[in-house]
Protein backbone atom coordinates (compact mmCIF):
# COMPACT_ATOMS: atom_id res chain seq x y z
CA UNK A 1 0.00 0.00 0.00
CA UNK A 2 2.63 2.17 0.94
CA UNK A 3 4.56 1.55 -2.43
CA UNK A 4 1.59 2.75 -4.36
CA UNK A 5 1.69 6.26 -2.32
CA UNK A 6 5.25 6.80 -3.34
CA UNK A 7 4.61 5.46 -6.53
CA UNK A 8 2.16 8.17 -7.16
CA UNK A 9 3.73 11.10 -5.44
CA UNK A 10 6.78 10.24 -8.05
CA UNK A 11 5.03 10.45 -11.33
CA UNK A 12 2.83 13.38 -10.47
CA UNK A 13 3.00 15.79 -12.79
CA UNK A 14 5.81 14.44 -14.34
CA UNK A 15 5.62 15.61 -17.66
CA UNK A 16 5.54 19.12 -16.76
CA UNK A 17 8.23 19.00 -14.41
CA UNK A 18 10.53 17.18 -17.15
CA UNK A 19 9.45 20.20 -19.68
CA UNK A 20 10.56 22.75 -16.74
CA UNK A 21 13.65 20.98 -16.33
CA UNK A 22 14.30 21.27 -20.48
CA UNK A 23 13.92 24.82 -20.27
CA UNK A 24 16.01 25.89 -17.54
CA UNK A 25 19.49 27.63 -18.56
CA UNK A 26 22.10 25.19 -18.80
CA UNK A 27 25.42 25.80 -16.51
CA UNK A 28 28.11 26.96 -18.25
CA UNK A 29 31.38 25.59 -18.52
CA UNK A 30 34.51 26.04 -17.37
CA UNK A 31 37.40 28.16 -19.00
CA UNK A 32 39.69 26.71 -21.09
CA UNK A 33 43.10 27.32 -20.60
CA UNK A 34 45.89 28.23 -23.32
CA UNK A 35 47.26 25.01 -24.62
CA UNK A 36 50.98 24.95 -26.02
CA UNK A 37 49.29 25.13 -29.74
CA UNK A 38 47.25 28.55 -28.86
CA UNK A 39 49.86 29.90 -26.72
CA UNK A 40 52.11 32.35 -28.10
CA UNK A 41 55.77 31.88 -29.10
CA UNK A 42 58.32 33.82 -27.48
CA UNK A 43 62.18 34.54 -28.35
CA UNK A 44 63.25 31.95 -25.51
CA UNK A 45 61.35 28.77 -27.30
CA UNK A 46 62.26 29.81 -31.44
CA UNK A 47 65.81 29.73 -29.49
CA UNK A 48 65.27 25.97 -28.17
CA UNK A 49 63.54 24.58 -30.80
CA UNK A 50 66.17 25.84 -33.45
CA UNK A 51 68.77 24.33 -30.86
CA UNK A 52 67.24 20.71 -30.91
CA UNK A 53 66.64 21.01 -34.90
CA UNK A 54 70.41 21.94 -35.84
CA UNK A 55 73.14 19.48 -36.98
CA UNK A 56 75.37 19.08 -34.39
CA UNK A 57 79.19 17.62 -36.15
CA UNK A 58 80.86 16.75 -33.31
CA UNK A 59 78.01 14.06 -32.01
CA UNK A 60 77.47 12.96 -35.08
CA UNK A 61 80.96 11.73 -36.01
CA UNK A 62 80.69 10.28 -32.74
CA UNK A 63 77.87 8.08 -33.33
CA UNK A 64 79.78 7.39 -36.49
CA UNK A 65 82.59 5.72 -34.62
CA UNK A 66 79.90 3.48 -33.31
CA UNK A 67 79.50 -0.35 -34.54
CA UNK A 68 77.97 -2.98 -33.42
CA UNK A 69 79.00 -6.75 -34.40
CA UNK A 70 76.49 -9.25 -33.30
CA UNK A 71 76.95 -13.17 -33.60
CA UNK A 72 74.96 -16.43 -32.17
CA UNK A 73 76.49 -18.10 -29.29
CA UNK A 74 79.00 -21.20 -30.90
CA UNK A 75 77.31 -24.59 -30.04
CA UNK A 76 79.77 -25.12 -27.70
CA UNK A 77 78.79 -22.52 -25.32
CA UNK A 78 75.22 -24.43 -25.34
CA UNK A 79 76.63 -27.75 -24.50
CA UNK A 80 78.88 -26.12 -21.35
CA UNK A 81 75.33 -24.90 -20.04
CA UNK A 82 73.78 -28.21 -20.38
CA UNK A 83 76.42 -29.47 -18.72
CA UNK A 84 76.37 -26.87 -15.92
CA UNK A 85 73.04 -27.57 -15.68
CA UNK A 86 73.15 -31.24 -15.26
CA UNK A 87 75.80 -30.56 -12.60
CA UNK A 88 73.16 -29.21 -10.69
CA UNK A 89 70.97 -32.23 -10.65
CA UNK A 90 71.20 -34.79 -7.88
CA UNK A 91 69.71 -38.82 -8.59
CA UNK A 92 66.99 -39.61 -6.73
CA UNK A 93 67.66 -41.34 -3.19
CA UNK A 94 63.98 -43.37 -3.07
CA UNK A 95 61.21 -43.86 -5.88
CA UNK A 96 58.32 -46.34 -5.74
CA UNK A 97 58.91 -49.80 -7.02
CA UNK A 98 56.16 -49.92 -9.26
CA UNK A 99 54.94 -47.14 -12.19
CA UNK A 100 51.81 -45.47 -10.85
CA UNK A 101 51.14 -42.40 -11.97
CA UNK A 102 53.88 -42.31 -13.98
CA UNK A 103 55.88 -40.65 -11.39
CA UNK A 104 58.84 -43.28 -11.61
CA UNK A 105 60.11 -41.88 -14.89
CA UNK A 106 61.71 -39.61 -12.94
CA UNK A 107 65.50 -40.38 -12.65
CA UNK A 108 67.21 -37.13 -11.18
CA UNK A 109 65.98 -33.72 -9.35
CA UNK A 110 67.02 -30.59 -9.32
CA UNK A 111 69.23 -29.91 -5.99
CA UNK A 112 67.35 -27.85 -3.43
CA UNK A 113 64.47 -29.33 -4.78
CA UNK A 114 62.60 -33.14 -3.21
CA UNK A 115 60.58 -35.54 -5.43
CA UNK A 116 57.29 -36.58 -3.13
CA UNK A 117 58.75 -40.24 -1.91
CA UNK A 118 62.00 -38.64 -1.33
CA UNK A 119 60.22 -36.05 0.83
CA UNK A 120 57.83 -38.40 2.63
CA UNK A 121 60.86 -40.34 3.75
CA UNK A 122 63.08 -37.47 5.37
CA UNK A 123 60.10 -36.56 7.04
CA UNK A 124 59.12 -39.97 8.35
CA UNK A 125 62.95 -40.44 9.29
CA UNK A 126 63.06 -37.38 11.27
CA UNK A 127 59.93 -38.20 13.25
CA UNK A 128 61.02 -42.06 14.17
CA UNK A 129 64.62 -40.94 14.95
CA UNK A 130 64.80 -37.31 15.41
CA UNK A 131 68.21 -37.50 17.55
CA UNK A 132 69.55 -39.04 14.10
CA UNK A 133 68.07 -37.34 11.54
CA UNK A 134 68.74 -33.96 12.49
CA UNK A 135 67.62 -31.43 10.09
CA UNK A 136 71.21 -30.45 9.22
CA UNK A 137 71.45 -33.77 8.07
CA UNK A 138 68.67 -33.71 6.31
CA UNK A 139 69.98 -30.76 4.82
CA UNK A 140 73.06 -32.51 3.97
CA UNK A 141 71.38 -35.60 2.47
CA UNK A 142 69.57 -34.27 0.14
CA UNK A 143 71.44 -31.09 -1.19
CA UNK A 144 68.65 -28.53 0.25
CA UNK A 145 68.71 -25.47 2.18
CA UNK A 146 69.02 -25.51 5.67
CA UNK A 147 66.02 -23.31 6.44
CA UNK A 148 63.72 -24.78 4.01
CA UNK A 149 64.22 -27.73 5.55
CA UNK A 150 63.69 -26.47 9.00
CA UNK A 151 59.93 -25.66 7.93
CA UNK A 152 59.58 -29.17 5.50
CA UNK A 153 60.57 -30.83 9.21
CA UNK A 154 58.15 -28.63 11.62
CA UNK A 155 55.06 -27.92 9.23
CA UNK A 156 54.78 -31.07 6.98
CA UNK A 157 53.09 -33.41 9.21
CA UNK A 158 52.28 -36.96 7.32
CA UNK A 159 49.80 -39.35 7.87
CA UNK A 160 49.61 -41.67 10.82
CA UNK A 161 47.84 -44.69 10.60
CA UNK A 162 45.92 -46.02 13.48
CA UNK A 163 45.14 -49.75 13.62
CA UNK A 164 42.09 -50.96 15.79
CA UNK A 165 42.19 -53.53 17.70
CA UNK A 166 40.12 -56.58 16.21
CA UNK A 167 37.00 -56.38 19.10
CA UNK A 168 36.59 -59.99 21.24
CA UNK A 169 32.66 -60.18 20.98
CA UNK A 170 30.81 -57.03 22.03
CA UNK A 171 32.56 -56.68 25.42
CA UNK A 172 35.09 -53.84 24.38
CA UNK A 173 33.97 -51.10 21.92
CA UNK A 174 36.38 -50.22 19.15
CA UNK A 175 38.38 -47.46 20.22
CA UNK A 176 41.78 -46.08 18.71
CA UNK A 177 45.16 -46.78 21.04
CA UNK A 178 46.96 -44.01 21.22
CA UNK A 179 51.12 -44.70 21.13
Amino acid sequence: MGSRIGRMFRNFNLESRAHRELQREKPLPAPRYATPDNAPVTAQDAEVTGEIHKKNDPLLALLKTVYVESEDPKPQALEQQKEKEEEERRPLKFSLPSDPYGICDITDVPKGKLSIVEALTAVNNHKRYPQTWTPEKVAQEYSLDLKDTRGLLNFFVPFEVKILPPAIGKKAPKQIEDS
